[in-house]
């Protein structure tokens, strides 16, 4: 038989296998770094649209938070407006009421009693005075009750001026009473 020798055309296969490999290696070696590098480029491209759109929402939200702002600035100057309104409605309302108060009040105090000192705080009127007797006091108190245009009177204090020993002194009194409006009035008002 025949001796045939394959070795140098295994090496040569082998050689050209091995070629082959080291070719495909290196190919797909370049595919995959350029897919790599396709897969980088689109990311970073990807990064930087979506920085563009973070950067003009961001100004957009500055944008309208100063508008917010200006809405506020605009809410609190309608409210000062409107609590001024209120307040000039409530004077005029109020003026004729002051006027029929105060000429209800001088119709209500006895003779012998005089009001020396009158306050006012919101609805609440005090006032200082001096009265011949605690009598008178009492009386005033009676019809500042019956009067439509006062309610609650309370005496604080009575106190005799003593002069010369003189037992037919006068009194020094402090009183505070509520002023109300009667339905009559509201009614005219409205």
């Amino acid at each position: 038989m025949a001796k045939i020798n394959l070795l140098p055309w295994r090496d040569e296969l082998r050689a050209e296998k091995k070629k082959q490999f080291y070719t495909v290696l290196v190919a797909v070696a370049a595919l995959a770094g350029a897919a790599g590098f396709g897969w980088i480029s689109f990311a970073n491209g990807q990064i930087d649209a979506q920085k563009l759109r973070n950067d003009m929402l961001n100004r957009e939200i500055a944008d309208l938070r100063k508008q917010v702002d200006e809405i506020k600035e605009l809410k609190k100057q309608r409210n000062a407006l409107v609590d001024q309104m209120q307040v000039i409605q409530d004077l005029q309302g109020n003026r004729p009421q002051i006027v029929r108060v105060f000429d209800d009040l001088v119709r209500k105090v006895p003779d012998g009693v005089y009001i020396t000192e009158l306050t006012r705080r919101g609805p609440k009127m005090s006032f200082t005075g001096v009265a011949e007797s605690n009598n008178r006091v009492s009386s005033l108190m009676r019809q500042l009750d019956e009067s439509p245009w006062f309610n609650s009177p309370n005496l604080l204090s009575v106190n005799k001026i003593r002069q010369n020993g003189d037992d037919s002194s006068p009194n020094r009194f402090n009183m505070t009473v509520k002023i109300s409006t009667p339905k009559a009035a509201e009614e005219e008002g409205a």
